[in-house]
């Protein structure tokens, strides 16, 4: 693989590619329908926050946002928290996913480790969801309801969600991974009354049966009326309790679906944040702002369209899952896929997206790499003919993995690295498909979205590191949190450093051009004399050295003691970490980084604790190295792999003998 660097030209859109983008249509509609005529991306982003009213006034004329009574403003201020948004509105989310379908069309593509490739039309995808709305409402399930599902990415997890949608229930999901108590305590908050359920999944070729996580669930949640189960991995062979019924049961009966009109602010669903710290915070977002950001993200920004198929590995505890239904919206066709993204082999999902003609390739950065380090040269095998655009999200993209995706699988394809958050279930930089790619870089800032770099003191940053900030409101940040009194954790969560002002917790730099770099959390901020730098640039230089797979650096930097950097490093199978090998490691980190941030030592690992959506435990883990106990920082069931703590605690105990 050739070698790039930040900002090496990758990939320029093609002039027809320019004509027919989504943005481009847009600024076309604008000039014709509103008068305002804008040129680039840069100007339609401006417009689109200092015009932030007439902006969003713009997406709902344009996106043909359907009310069963006029707004009376689209904001009543843009006070945070707090903002009003189209008061008065009356609409329904899974309406809008309904009104445009064309008859015997594919709307699902789904897969998974044991069962074979299906196809589910648009009517199929209306009639189920018709008959489980239908079963809701004859079990006494009312608006403002919570239903929750405790299902993996299956057809049957999206026919419910949209059933929810319909009637006006607030629905939440955990992926079945999740561990039992992990799952509890996110919907012991928020006293759900109806529980969907599988009896297990599969990953990584083997079975893993949840009936008696469901038995737990059910004993552990006393608002529960009724539960439904989809016999997923065998047929169900186990005595039914009273208050259980067969998803076959309750969908065997056709009835026509019926939408409530709902407040633009009444809620869709519940998300929930990775609660590697106390419990997690539930996230209560509306059917409106969603409805009108994702219309947005995909339509305008993206470009998606009633001839593509769009697709994101994710679970359903993830917000990805979330956007990707929103692909519906769309009228595309989503691709869903159940399983290891490994297994049997790195060439599942290439084949998947080969076969089924994906146009919009949504997946992590992890995979990204993972798919780097293990060699593996998907346009050897597969021509991928359609493929519009590869999407990457949950961690920075490394300059390696961008050029990686253009030389092994697809020249001609635009790379949108995004960043966001499960707080407003958007992004809010990512890319423009009338923009070059550049190597490190996310193209562009999210249209509505004013996000900035800013100092200690408040104020705007270019080409320098700084928070992440939003300065005005986003029609899809939270409602609220669920049952937090006063708000207060709400304004906690965003608000407590620069008042007003959303803080997300994200170092990121923008440039002149309105690109930016993404440095990691702020809240595991590498602080070495006095200089600071997020801990991503640190991980691109590690694992950009061939022996490396994974690695994690932490700062132990507190007052009163001395400073001390170690970093943990996955390795290649069939190497060890030698004295060698550790002078390689920290010779790229002092030639590609800086020579103040050489680790003071490697330490050799086998996985790095991770949580259930993949992000590293950098800030629990330093916390535990500090010496704090640990039932005060981590939840294990939140975490994808719990038992690498004791390797941590283990060290604590060693590092504290040396102070």
């Amino acid at each position: 693989m050739k070698t790039v660097t930040k900002g090496t030209l990758l990939w320029e859109p093609s002039e027809e590619k320019i004509k027919t983008a989504g943005v481009t249509k847009f600024m076309n509609w604008l000039k014709e329908n509103e008068e305002i005529e804008l040129t680039n991306q840069q100007e339609v982003w401006k417009w689109s926050v200092e015009q932030l009213e007439n902006f969003w006034s713009c997406i709902w004329e344009y996106c043909e946002i359907d009310s069963k009574t006029p707004y009376k403003q689209v904001l009543d201020s843009r006070k945070m928290p707090g903002a009003k948004w189209f008061e008065g509105a009356t609409l329904n989310y899974a309406e809008h996913v309904f009104k445009k379908y064309k008859k015997n069309k594919c709307a699902l593509i789904f897969q998974s480790e044991i069962l074979p490739r299906t196809e589910i039309s648009w009517d199929e995808l209306q009639e189920k969801t018709g008959s489980v709305a239908q079963y809701l409402r004859e079990i006494g399930v009312k608006p403002g309801d919570r239903v929750v599902g405790y299902m993996p990415n299956i057809p049957e997890t999206i026919v419910a969600f949209l059933a929810c949608a319909s009637l006006g229930a607030i629905w939440s999901s955990c992926s079945p991974d999740f561990g039992t108590g992990s799952v509890i305590e996110r919907f012991q908050q928020i006293e759900p009354t109806v529980l969907f359920a599988v009896d297990g999944y599969s990953y990584n070729g083997k079975l893993h049966s949840r009936l008696s996580s469901v038995e737990k669930l059910q004993s552990e949640l006393p608002t529960l009326k009724q539960t439904i189960l989809l016999p997923y991995i065998h047929a169900n062979d186990k005595k039914l309790s009273k208050d259980t019924v067969l998803w076959d049961d309750i969908t065997k009966n056709k009835h026509e679906l019926l939408y409530e009109a709902l407040p633009f602010d009444h809620p869709l669903w519940i998300l929930f944040s990775s609660g590697t710290t106390g419990l997690p915070k539930p996230i209560v977002q509306s059917q409106g702002g969603i409805l009108l950001e994702h219309l947005k993200t995909l339509i305008v920004e993206q470009g998606v369209n009633d001839e593509d198929v769009f697709f994101w590995f994710t679970t359903t505890g993830w917000m990805m899952w979330n956007l990707l239904v929103g692909g519906l919206l769309a009228g595309g066709t989503i691709v869903l896929y159940d399983g290891s993204p490994s297994y049997p082999n790195m060439d599942v999902l290439w084949n998947l997206a080969e076969e089924t003609e994906v146009t919009f390739f949504g997946t992590s950065a992890a995979f990204i790499s993972a798919n780097l380090k293990f060699g593996v040269k998907p346009n050897e095998r597969y021509s991928f003919k359609k493929l519009k655009a590869i999407c990457s999200t949950g961690s920075p993209l490394s300059i390696n993995g961008f050029n990686w995706v253009y030389e092994n699988v697809k020249k001609d394809v635009w790379l949108v690295s995004v960043s966001g958050g499960t707080d407003v279930c958007t992004a809010f930089v990512g890319g423009s498909p009338i923009l070059p790619v550049y190597s490190g870089e996310i193209q562009a800032r999210a249209l509505g979205a004013n996000v900035q770099a800013f100092n200690e003191v408040g104020q705007p940053l270019i080409n320098e590191v700084g928070e992440l900030v939003i300065i005005d409101p986003m029609p899809s940040m939270p409602i609220y949190f669920w049952k937090d009194k006063n708000n207060e954790r709400y304004h906690d969560s965003y608000f407590d450093i620069y008042p007003g002002v959303w803080r997300h917790g994200d170092w990121i730099q923008i440039d002149e051009k309105g690109s930016s770099v993404i440095y990691g959390r702020s809240d595991s901020t590498i602080n070495r004399q006095g200089v600071r730098i997020g801990t991503s640039e640190i991980y691109r230089a590690a694992e950009g050295l061939e022996e490396i797979i994974e690695s994690m650096v932490i700062d132990l930097e507190l007052l009163g003691r001395e400073s001390f950097m170690p970093i943990f490093v996955v390795l290649k199978p069939g190497i060890a970490l030698s004295d060698e090998l550790t002078a390689k490691i920290k010779a790229e980190i002092k030639q590609k980084v800086s020579p103040r941030f050489v680790p003071d030592e490697v330490f050799e690992v086998a996985e790095i604790p991770k949580t259930l959506t993949g992000k590293k435990l950098e800030v629990p883990v330093r916390r535990i190295l500090l010496g704090q106990p640990l039932e005060k920082i981590v939840n294990r069931g939140s975490m994808a792999n719990p038992d690498t703590l004791q390797y941590y605690i283990d060290l604590a105990k060693k590092l504290d003998k040396k102070k």
